[in-house]
C-alpha cells in the first residue's frame, strides 16, 4: 500500500480503539503463569511468572541467555510458548495474538527504521499500517517527531541520523498507535550518556501519562531508575523480584568502606570496628567493609575507634547496595554487558 493513498475503509483507526482493559479497575497490565519455551535441548524458559501493574515499570533482569529476550517475543506475540499462559491489556497472547498487536508497541535493541524514508514518512507508514488515514497518520507523525524533539529533522532521510535520533524516532514508531502497554527490549543500548538520559525522562513521562512498560535491559542504573518493580531472571526461572529498594535490602543493609594508609593494618582494623555490625568486617587489602546497625554516627564512630587503636585512615564513605551488589549475590557474577546473546541467536 502506498503511504499517499487512503486504506479501505472498513480499516480499523487505532485513534478510535479504547483500551483492552479500564485503567481503574485494578487488572494487571501483563499477567504470565508458568510460561515455559525451549529451543530443541535448550530450556530458555522453566516456569516464569510475571505481574505487571498497570502504569508501573517492570525491569527484567539477569545474565545473558537468562530468558528475558525470549519473554518479550512471546507477550509480544513474536513467539509461541511451549506451556503455561499469559495476557498482556487483558488479551492472551496466542488466542488473541491479532487482537492484542493492535494494542502493544515494542521498541527492540536496534532501531527498525527505513533509512530511505524521512522521519516523518516513517512515523507516516507505520500509521497507514495501524488502519489510519493519510492525514491522520501524518498528523500523530508531526505530533511524535515534535514530543521527540525530531521535527527539525522530520523531512530529513533517516539515514542522516545520529543513533540516538534513530533510537529515538524507533520508540516514536512504538507509540504510533497509543498503546497501553510498551516493551522495551534494551532500548539504550549503544547511546551515548546524553541520548541515554533523553530517553530515561521519556519513558518516565509516558509511565506518569499511564502507559505499562516492561523494559530489558544491560544497565543497572537504568533499572534502577526507571523500574518501580524489577524480576531477576535466572536459568529460564524468576529468581527474585521486588522493588529496587526491597532487592538491595536483601543483600544487607548500608556498609562502611574504609580506605587504609596502611593495608597491614586491616586485621586491627577489623577487631576495633567489630561490633558495629552483626556480620565480621571484611578486610582486602587497605579496603575494610563493615555492615552498620545504623546509618547516625556511623562515620564518626568508626573514625573514633580506628583512631583509637592507631589505624590510619585516608578515606571513608557510608554506601548502600546497588543493583550490581544484588545482581553479584542472586546470581554469582557481576552484570553482563554483552546483548542476550541466545535469544537473539535462537
Amino acid at each position: 500500500m502506498s503511504i499517499d493513498s487512503d486504506p479501505p475503509a472498513a480499516a480499523v483507526t487505532p485513534g478510535s480503539q479504547r483500551p483492552a482493559i479500564d485503567p481503574s479497575d485494578g487488572t494487571a497490565a501483563v499477567s504470565v503463569t508458568g510460561l515455559e519455551k525451549s529451543y530443541g535441548s535448550v530450556r530458555a524458559l522453566a516456569g516464569v511468572d510475571l505481574e505487571v501493574p498497570q502504569g508501573t515499570v517492570m525491569g527484567l533482569l539477569g545474565p545473558n541467555g537468562a530468558g528475558k529476550t525470549t519473554i518479550i517475543r512471546i507477550l509480544t506475540t513474536l513467539l509461541k510458548p511451549d506451556a503455561g499462559s499469559a495476557r498482556v491489556a487483558g488479551l492472551d497472547v496466542v488466542r488473541d495474538a491479532a487482537r492484542l498487536r493492535e494494542r502493544i508497541g515494542l521498541a527492540g535493541q536496534y532501531a527498525a527504521v527505513d533509512e530511505n524514508l524521512t522521519g516523518l514518512e516513517n512515523l507516516t507508514m507505520v500509521g497507514r499500517l495501524y488502519g489510519e488515514r493519510r492525514a491522520a497518520a501524518k498528523r500523530r507523525g508531526e505530533e511524535l517527531l515534535e514530543r521527540f524533539e525530531l521535527l527539525e529533522a522530520a523531512n530529513r532521510p533517516t539515514k542522516t541520523y545520529s543513533g540516538g535520533m534513530r533510537r529515538r524516532l524507533d520508540l516514536a514508531a512504538a507509540l504510533v498507535a497509543r498503546p497501553p502497554v510498551l516493551f522495551l527490549d534494551e532500548p539504550t543500548t549503544g547511546l551515548d550518556p546524553r541520548s541515554r538520559l533523553q530517553l530515561w525522562e521519556t519513558i518516565e513521562g509516558l509511565v506518569s501519562e499511564g502507559t505499562t512498560v516492561l523494559l530489558t535491559t544491560q544497565y543497572l542504573d537504568e533499572a534502577d531508575r526507571l523500574s518501580t518493580e524489577i524480576a531477576v531472571i535466572d536459568h529460564g526461572r524468576v529468581i527474585a523480584g521486588g522493588t529496587p529498594d526491597e532487592l538491595k535490602d536483601r543483600v544487607g543493609g548500608e556498609r562502611l568502606e574504609i580506605r587504609l594508609e596502611h593495608p597491614a593494618q586491616g586485621e586491627i582494623a577489623v577487631q576495633a570496628l567489630a561490633t558495629m555490625a552483626d556480620d565480621p568486617p571484611l578486610a582486602d587489602g587497605e579496603l575494610v567493609t563493615v555492615g552498620v546497625h545504623r546509618r547516625g554516627g556511623a562515620i564518626v564512630e568508626a573514625v573514633r575507634r580506628l583512631d583509637g587503636t592507631g589505624v590510619g585512615v585516608e578515606d571513608i564513605a557510608l554506601r548502600r547496595p546497588t543493583l550490581d551488589d544484588v545482581f553479584l549475590a542472586l546470581t554469582g557474577h557481576a552484570a553482563e554487558t554483552a546483548e542476550d546473546d541466545l535469544q537473539d541467536a535462537a
